[in-house]
């Protein structure tokens, strides 16, 4: 019993977190003219919700190991994306959010994604094996989704003519999230049950590649799967009543402290993909770049498919103006990144090179957030 307390401690401290927020916190109200005050609550808050998101991927890859690929990355992806659904949810609710704090955290997590993240995965495995493997038709699948999806929901609003500003209509929001759902349920079935060959990592045999079977990853040490699978929703519940507190944190931080708009969303991105991108480099450092690919396309299409129905459905509920297009040089950004991805997946072996690549474009987003 002791053991199972001390491995679960992000667990009882997320779970005292809410309580106290819940209870004897309901009336702590962090002002932001109160700056000891205001950023102690955050660190609190920023630091109980990202070890709880750390826990919930460790009971995510426990569930990778006994189902195998690809459900184990499924998992955490969902695990993950649920996060920031709710983190967003929280600030909407709050009703002082900025119109494009959505599509500033969509836009911020793909390009977390698709280049610091792909960047350091390939940057490390290049470095240590200086060539790896990955299924090609599994990449290839992930990112003629991702390119669809981002492209009518983040791109084309932007040049809809229905409206005065980059939004859509009801009848549009309506109709792009009906198709973003619908593609992405076909995706789920093309990964789990026609085509899941083409998310495992390949094995070569002779002068071949061939999908391996095998679990990933080793050696993680796993109990029953109502276990895993139990506190998992725990850790998400609880991390989803913190974020109704984390929320109006960041949105009075950026709004107050005249902060880029854009800066939120970055935030909501690091809480949300930091636990991710570790199991991404784990992966690449053990040689299964595979299942690297899988958590970084996994997540950057999860982030399109499902934030902006729940958005989309947010929106209508509390009457918030919401803005998806992108500004000219955040288009370009994307398209770049979009790009590159397809030229770097588009043979079946990987290098350094493309990795630093991958983060250059990284650098300049952040250098265009703080200086456009």
């Amino acid at each position: 019993m002791l053991t199972v307390t001390r491995n679960e401690l992000a667990l009882v401290f997320a779970a005292f977190t809410a309580l106290i927020l819940y209870t004897v916190g309901a009336d702590w109200d962090a002002d932001i003219s109160d700056p000891v005050l205001f950023a102690g609550k955050f660190v609190w808050l920023f630091g109980a919700m990202i070890w709880a998101a750390f826990a919930a991927v460790r009971h995510a890859d426990s569930l990778a190991e006994i189902f195998g690929e690809p459900y184990g990355t499924l998992i955490l992806t969902i695990s993950v994306i649920s996060i920031e659904i709710s983190v967003i949810a929280a600030v909407m609710f709050a009703g002082e959010a900025e119109p494009t704090l959505p599509r500033d955290t969509m836009l911020a997590i793909l390009m977390i994604v698709l280049n610091l993240m792909v960047g350091i995965s390939l940057l490390i495995g290049g470095v240590r094996y200086r060539e790896q493997s990955y299924s090609l038709e599994g990449a290839r699948t992930y990112l003629a989704v991702i390119i669809t999806l981002s492209t009518m929901t983040l791109i084309v609003p932007r040049y809809t003519i229905s409206t005065s500003d980059p939004t859509l209509t009801t009848a549009q929001a309506i109709a792009f999230s009906v198709v973003t759902l619908i593609l992405y349920g076909t995706f789920l079935a093309m990964q789990t049950v026609r085509h899941q060959n083409y998310f495992r990592q390949p094995k070569r045999k002779g002068t071949m590649l061939i999908p391996e079977y095998g679990k990933y990853p080793e050696g993680i040490d796993t109990k029953t799967v109502p276990y895993h699978a139990g506190t998992l929703v725990f850790v998400l519940v609880m991390i989803v009543l913190m974020s109704k507190e984390f929320g109006p944190l960041v949105d009075d931080a950026t709004v107050t402290l005249g902060a880029p708009s854009a800066l939120g969303g970055i935030l909501i991105a690091v809480l949300v993909l930091a636990p991710e991108g570790l199991a991404a480099f784990n992966a690449a450092a053990s040689n299964h770049l595979q299942r690297a690919v899988n958590i970084c396309m996994g997540s950057a299409l999860a982030t399109i498919s499902l934030t902006v129905p729940a958005v989309v459905a947010v929106s209508f509920i509390t009457g918030t103006h919401l803005i998806l297009g992108l500004a000219q040089v955040e288009m370009i950004l994307l398209g770049l990144s979009l790009i590159l991805c397809m030229m770097t997946f588009g043979g079946t072996r990987t290098n350094m090179l493309q990795g630093v690549v991958h983060l250059i474009v990284f650098v300049v987003f952040v250098v265009l957030i703080f200086d456009p």
